[in-house]
């Protein structure tokens, strides 16, 4: 018998950027992750950020250093300052959380994070 509330198929409404940085990370993978770890204050749509640390390799202990950087990232919403970066298998990705249609933007701010993180990623080669 078939399944009278089958799961949806197909396209989801969720949306991702990724920004990519053709770079080969040869076999040293752990030097180009690193993860936002958020400080923050507040409740639900209040909180607020007020910090930022880097959590991963060599990549990571560069970008902890950079205070403007992560200054600019306590500027953004919890979703946007979340940021993962992780090697593959011709290139770094530099990426955020999922977001649905209606959330799903690149602002001019978000992209100049992301330039400057892959910034140092060229750099770390």
């Amino acid at each position: 018998m078939q399944d009278p509330n089958p799961l949806p198929w197909g396209a989801q409404d969720r949306f991702q950027a990724h920004f990519i940085v053709k770079q080969d990370p040869g076999d040293k993978l752990l030097r180009f992750t690193a993860r936002t770890n958020l400080k923050t204050t507040g409740h639900f749509g209040s909180k607020k950020i007020t910090g930022v640390t880097w959590d991963g390799g060599e990549l990571a202990e560069q970008l902890n250093a950079d205070l403007s950087l992560n200054k600019m990232i306590t500027k953004q919403p919890i979703n946007d300052a979340t940021i993962y970066v992780d090697p593959t298998d011709n290139g770094i990705r530099i990426y955020g959380k999922w977001k649905n249609s209606h959330d799903f933007s690149v602002t001019k701010e978000l992209f100049e994070i992301y330039d400057k993180i892959a910034g140092y990623v060229k750099k770390l080669n």
